[in-house]
């Protein structure tokens, strides 16, 4: 079962005096790319975060928040009562205003205000674990989903793609005996005496630059190769890249022999569906 790389999970717990907001964002990349944003009070703990977010989720442009609120009574945040005060006596030399106003300003300054640190509480941090846990079960389940739209996907197009094969197989005849006509014209035009052994060599050498059943042959085993890898337990987008690679080298030594319009337009289609296929399995894990 394949997954996309696109996903979203979120998880809010609520402690006695903080609400903690895990959020985890992912899009498509080659390898991952991890990118996370905590406060600064949990700095300590973000390697075991990473660590655990490196473990689920393999491959992908990652985004993890953690957001921190407090409900509780107490703060961490205090007054720095003797930086104000001398800010308050400076900005009186050279604005008239009252205290209140005077205050107004100066708790704006720097280091107006000072943040004691805050010990990590373990309990807490348990509970921090088990929502990055919950909102990466959350994330899997919609990469899961996504998965399987790309997956019905993936099979609609190669099913369109087999299609134009089994017409291209039933104009080939058609293409074979054109192609045997123009020759023979353009012998004729030329009116002149032609060796008809040498002609019929030379025909055959030329036919045989056309002939397209190798090319059909592994097509069709790419086609059927692709739909095993999308359902076996291994599969991955990695995997599903290259056997798109096989496959369009096959659709284009197919359209360089065709030497028929018809042929070449179902080439074209079959081109179109390939590209579609290409660009969506850029997103899957």
């Amino acid at each position: 079962m394949i997954q996309s790389m696109t996903g979203y999970g979120k998880n809010v717990i609520q402690l006695p005096t903080k609400k903690i907001t895990v959020e985890i964002k992912s899009l498509n990349s080659k390898n991952l790319d991890l990118n996370s944003r905590v406060p600064s009070s949990y700095r300590e703990k973000e390697l075991a975060i990473r660590t655990m977010l490196a473990k689920s989720l393999t491959r992908g442009k990652v985004d993890f928040n953690l957001f921190v609120e407090s409900t509780g009574e107490q703060t961490t945040t205090q007054l720095n009562d003797v930086v104000v005060k001398q800010y308050m006596d400076q900005l009186s030399k050279v604005v008239d205003a009252d205290k209140v106003e005077l205050l107004k300003m100066a708790i704006k300054m720097p280091d107006a205000l000072k943040t004691a640190r805050e010990e990590i509480d373990e309990d807490e941090f348990s509970e921090i674990l088990k929502a990055v846990k919950q909102a990466l079960v959350e994330i899997n389940t919609y990469r899961t989903d996504e998965g399987e739209v790309l997956k019905n996907d993936f099979l609609k197009r190669v099913d369109i793609i087999e299609e134009h094969l089994e017409k291209v197989l039933e104009i080939d005849s058609q293409r074979i005996a054109n192609v045997k006509e123009r020759l023979h014209t353009a012998v004729s035009d030329l009116k002149e005496k032609v060796d008809e052994n040498r002609f019929e060599q030379e025909l055959i050498y030329y036919l045989e630059k056309y002939d397209i059943t190798e090319e059909k042959v592994r097509l069709q085993n790419h086609l059927n190769y692709f739909r095993e890898a999308i359902n076996s337990d291994d599969s991955n987008g990695k995997k599903l890249g290259f056997i798109t690679q096989e496959i369009g080298r096959e659709i284009n030594t197919i359209g360089s022999k065709s030497n028929f319009a018809q042929m070449q337009q179902l080439v074209v289609q079959m081109k179109d569906e390939l590209e579609k296929i290409k660009e969506q399995a850029l997103n899957v894990l």
